[in-house]
């Protein structure tokens, strides 16, 4: 099981200066990969360019950029860009978006996401390989070519939980990526979904993770601070099939011993990339770095 860390906004609002010592401490660590998730702060690509361009070596993923803000044509440009910019050593997470955020924040249909992402990875799909697209579908319209000198199409993840989208990724891409999902979910619904259309699916499970003396004063405030996560349809949905009640019940947390022998679970699962989150006073993260390491 590869083990990645997080930089940016999902660890709290981060400066230029924050992501690369982010990204610095991991890869000093031995990390290998940093991932940058997208919010309303920095762009995803954006901070990856950032910190590739300064801190040489990591391999770097977005988890993930939600496409219905952006047309395939302009998010081909933008990861080939990243790729030609920083030695091709991306992987590229996308997804549907949080329905209610998708409809809300930004006015956008969020009907048939399945359908509309499998439409959406055709015409990607293409796109990266440097093939020219006329494409005039259901849901969406594309005519055109992106050519970026010196870029390899990155390798591409679909966030998916249900069991079509699951479908789509294992068909359409190299695999999944998961959040705030629990290790019996990955083992009896995720990983067996998604491999049974590839077997080779790669499944990314991203979870915040804490090295703590107090582990039940961290669950409990992450189940706090993360309380809309408990709400949202798609996590919700997540977190019943877990059988818990709150984000702060599937979280990665305890002492040395305990989040190794819970690492140890999400790779019995069939989880071959870990994404952690670093959460916890400063002297945690630490902590956190040192056993995501070993």
């Amino acid at each position: 099981m590869d083990i990645g860390v997080a930089i940016g906004d999902v660890r709290g609002p981060a400066s230029l200066t924050d992501l690369l010592d982010q990204a610095r401490q991991a890869h000093d660590a031995g990390i290998g990969t940093v991932w940058a998730a997208q919010a309303m702060g920095w762009d995803a690509l954006v901070a990856l360019t950032a910190v590739g361009a300064r801190v040489p070596g990591p391999r770097l993923g977005t988890s993930v950029v939600p496409v219905p803000q952006r047309h395939p044509l302009v998010l081909a440009s933008q990861a080939l860009s990243v790729q030609a910019a920083t030695g091709n050593r991306l992987t590229l997470g996308i997804g549907a978006g949080i329905s209610t955020f998708t409809r809300q924040l930004f006015g956008l249909t969020f009907d048939r996401p399945a359908r509309r992402l499998r439409e959406y990875l055709d015409v990607l799909n293409a796109l990266l390989r440097g093939e020219s697209v006329d494409h005039r579908g259901e849901t969406l319209t594309a005519a055109g070519t992106v050519g970026v000198p010196d870029a390899e199409p990155p390798d591409v993840l679909l966030a998916a939980l249900g069991p079509a989208m699951l479908k789509v990724a294992g068909e359409l891409t190299s695999g999944t990526i998961t959040w705030m999902t629990g290790a019996r979910t990955l083992a009896e619904h995720i990983v067996p979904t998604i491999t049974g259309v590839n077997q080779k699916a790669r499944v990314v499970a991203g979870l915040l993770t804490c090295v703590t003396d107090d582990e039940t004063a961290v669950r409990q405030r992450i189940s706090e601070q993360f309380a809309i996560a408990g709400q949202v349809p798609e996590y919700r949905a997540m977190l019943d099939r877990e059988g818990v009640a709150a984000p702060g019940d599937v979280v990665v947390a305890g002492d040395e011993a305990e989040v190794v022998k819970q690492l140890d679970r999400l790779r019995d699962a069939g989880v071959t990339d870990f994404l952690a989150v670093p959460y916890g006073s400063p002297a945690e993260q630490v902590r956190t770095l040192t056993v995501l390491a070993g």
